[in-house]
């Protein structure tokens, strides 16, 4: 009987990234189609019989997945992804089968994924969310403080402090500054919303993550959705998706 593994990630990009590498580990697994978000995830295992395997992100666009365990109870073996360092991430090992890092590299997907295989499951006990929350509380979580970037024959670092926005453009990565320079950079937006501290900088749609202190106006848009003037000023239209739009609002309001 094949493999039934179910992902929940809200970025189709990395969903879809997982789903390629999973498949080449287990080529005969059932990769379900994933869900993106807490509410999501919770109907869907409402209405579903649970799977063999769960990869589950630790940070969803909607809140932290760990609300899911709160109100479903879930049996099923769970490998999470995050961008916590490996030390500060021990103590989710009592509760999971593994974790990994974000960006997920092929190596440590087929490492977890033959831990899972190898192991008895029949029977797994049910997560402890107090246990895991706690865990999540007391880690620290490792954010990148600048970034190298070129330009001519010139390199340079750039503290992420001084980052204003980030966007892509004609599949090319850039990182704009609070005094107007842009720059070139080699990290996709799906690493970089990994990379960058969730405090300060959101990602608003698929194209733009912005600092919380570029924003310089916001207005209301139709569909839910908002929005943003940047400073330095973006030429390329900011709005907030409607997927988005709600943990957005949350983010503004310190949440």
């Amino acid at each position: 009987m094949n493999t039934r593994i179910l992902i929940i990630e809200d970025e189709e990009a990395a969903a879809r990234r997982l789903q390629k590498m999973i498949l080449e580990v287990v080529p005969d697994a059932e990769v379900l189609p994933f869900v993106t978000g807490i509410q999501s995830a919770i109907n869907w295992f409402q209405a579903n019989s649970a799977p063999d395997l769960i990869f589950c992100d630790i940070h969803l666009s909607d809140g932290n997945s760990f609300e899911i365990f709160r109100q479903v109870r879930i049996t099923a073996p769970i490998i999470f992804s995050t961008a916590y360092d490996q030390y500060a991430l021990q103590a989710f090992k009592v509760n999971s089968i593994d974790y990994l890092l974000k960006p997920v590299k092929k190596d440590e997907l087929d490492r977890a994924i033959k831990k899972f295989l190898s192991l008895n499951l029949t029977a797994p006990a049910a997560i402890d969310v107090n246990k895991l929350l706690q865990s999540l509380q007391q880690a620290k979580p490792s954010y990148k403080e600048r970034f190298v970037v070129k330009y001519g024959e010139h390199i340079k670092t750039i503290e992420t402090t001084d980052i204003a926005y980030l966007y892509t453009e004609n599949k090319i990565n850039f990182l704009v500054t609070k005094d107007q320079r842009r720059f070139a950079i080699d990290y996709n937006l799906d690493q970089l919303e990994e990379l960058l501290d969730p405090k300060r900088y959101f990602r608003i749609n698929r194209q733009f993550i912005i600092g919380f202190h570029s924003i310089a106006e916001m207005l209301t848009y139709p569909k839910s959705r908002v929005l943003v003037h940047l400073n330095p000023p973006s030429k390329i239209e900011t709005i907030v998706s409607t997927e988005r739009a709600a943990a957005f609002k949350t983010w503004l309001d310190g949440g």
